[in-house]
């Protein structure tokens, strides 16, 4: 990333435009405490299910994912147990800052996430990227 980037403030115009261009079929609603819900369909792969997914965009904290349907069975890995979001990344690996488009950095760990994810509910094993790390 160039430095010029890396200090780049993106307010959430931005994001919404961005997500406008690259997945047209989410739907940007503002909150009155500043956040940004995107919503909207993704399908991984023709022979697997649409998810509906949210995702709370929420300046220099991580965005929080959510998978609204279907509902994730009980259990299941690499979801935070406290708020029921995805974990798709340890944040030892990645820093979120507000410079970052959601568009660009989260949605394609998401479309990463339900493939393995489906890939769990068939086989039993998570072939996806992990990172070993307390609870």
């Amino acid at each position: 990333m160039a430095a010029y980037q890396k200090n780049r403030k993106y307010d959430p115009t931005v994001q919404i435009m961005a997500m406008k261009s690259k997945y047209p079929q989410f739907k940007a609603k503002r909150g009155k405490d500043g956040n940004i819900s995107f919503k909207g369909p993704l399908q991984v792969k023709p022979e697997l299910p649409v998810y509906t997914i949210e995702v709370v965009y929420r300046d220099d904290n991580s965005p929080r994912v959510y998978i609204l349907d279907p509902v994730p069975v009980v259990g299941a890995p690499h979801i935070y147990s406290n708020t029921q979001s995805l974990c798709l990344y340890h944040p030892d690996n990645f820093k979120w800052v507000k410079s970052k488009l959601v568009a660009n950095e989260i949605m394609g760990w998401i479309a990463g996430w339900i493939y393995f994810y489906e890939y769990w509910l068939q086989n039993g094993d998570w072939i996806g990227p992990e990172v070993p790390h307390g609870l």
